[in-house]
């Protein structure tokens, strides 16, 4: 039996779940989400709590198991609390802002790169070096953050570029001088 695909969801007041066939509406306060899950697994909704099962233990259903119900429980906590990311730009020169709806950033390319978040994430500044990308999807913030990551990915020698807060990078020493 899966650890995680066993243990129940509790769906906290102010969340209502429904189902339609093999997709899961999740509506909240900060949003709705629908996702469409794999038809095999078997979902059960009653009296406050989400139950994901198996129909067999073929490798296949076992590890969709604990993945349906990582799935369904991330579109809980998004609903209510939402998910956030954030990035700091560490060099010289390098900033952010916002223009509109629009992240502009300075990172020492000739033009400045300019980013619009997809619909429901939002994206704030509160310092020049410091990006919050914010929604109540987790996979749509993660790939937000991961693709303003990769326009300048820090590099080891000086460490500079932009990082996710917190993010050790592993320091290389420069040889010569």
């Amino acid at each position: 039996m899966s650890r995680i695909g066993k243990k129940p969801i509790q769906i906290p007041s102010g969340v209502t779940v429904s189902l339609d066939g093999s997709q899961i509406t999740v509506k909240g306060p900060k949003g709705t989400l629908v996702k469409e899950l794999h038809p095999d697994m078997v979902i059960s909704v009653d009296e406050g709590t989400i139950l994901a099962e198996r129909p067999s233990d073929s490798k296949k259903h076992k590890s969709l198991h604990g993945l349906t119900r990582t799935l369904i429980n991330n579109m809980v906590v998004g609903v209510t609390q939402g998910y956030e990311k954030t990035l700091e730009l560490s060099g010289v020169g390098y900033r952010a802002s916002m223009s509109g709806n629009k992240l502009v950033l300075n990172l020492g390319f000739s033009k400045p790169c300019e980013i619009v978040p997809p619909e429901g994430i939002q994206v704030e500044v509160p310092q020049p070096n410091r990006v919050v990308v914010r929604g109540i999807d987790k996979v749509v913030v993660g790939q937000v953050a991961a693709d303003i990551r990769r326009l300048r990915p820090p590099e080891p020698y000086r460490g500079t570029g932009v990082r996710y807060a917190g993010e050790v990078i592993r320091r290389k020493v420069v040889k010569g001088a």
